[in-house]
């Protein structure tokens, strides 16, 4: 008789994994050895702890350089192989509280990790379409608008037109998922 198998805990598909980067000794790589370690972004002090241990067992003597070779769970954003570690981890940061949403607009604002944390200061929430968004604008101020003519409103038209006019910034997500911020 078998032991009965311990069931694991469900883990959602789209959950992000922790950010992390692969971070190389050079000296080592340059002499044609692969020497390096997966560190979890935490905090600048601890990644440059685990950097620091790395370095110290590297199989090339007084090894002091590093590189970030690799790294995932930034949802599509791009580091350089020498970003700080204070970026990086600001980065992990935004990302974990925000998600691919975080990555799309810091992508948006040219890598702006400022302009992309002050944009949630005009946060109009997230909608299926930005046409959604448009009709509960329309709708919440109050217009009436006769139901012979309610099919004839392009929501979707009047949302692009706003995006253009810069009113709103719409970031798209997911195919059901897009986000409205407000211009100001």
């Amino acid at each position: 008789m078998t032991d009965p198998v311990e069931p694991t805990p469900a883990v959602a598909a789209d959950a992000p994994a922790r950010p992390r980067i692969y971070v190389a000794c050079l000296a080592a790589y340059n002499s044609g050895i692969l020497h390096g370690r997966w560190i979890a972004v935490t905090t600048p002090d601890e990644v440059k702890a685990e950097v620091g241990a790395m370095l110290s067992e590297s199989p090339v003597p007084r090894a002091e350089e590093w590189a970030i070779h690799d790294y995932e769970g930034f949802e599509g954003i791009c580091l350089s192989e020498h970003a700080s570690f204070e970026t990086v981890c600001e980065l992990a940061s935004f990302i974990e509280e925000r998600g691919r949403l975080a990555a799309k607009l810091y992508s948006h604002f040219g890598n702006g990790l400022t302009e992309a944390r002050a944009a949630f200061e005009n946060y109009a929430g997230q909608y299926q379409t930005a046409g959604a968004f448009a009709e509960e604008m329309i709708r919440e101020t109050g217009t009436e608008i006769p139901a012979s003519l309610e099919y004839y409103i392009d929501w979707q038209a009047l949302a692009r037109d706003m995006a253009l006019n810069g009113e709103i910034l719409v970031i798209q997500v997911g195919f059901d998922e897009v986000h409205v911020f407000w211009c100001r």
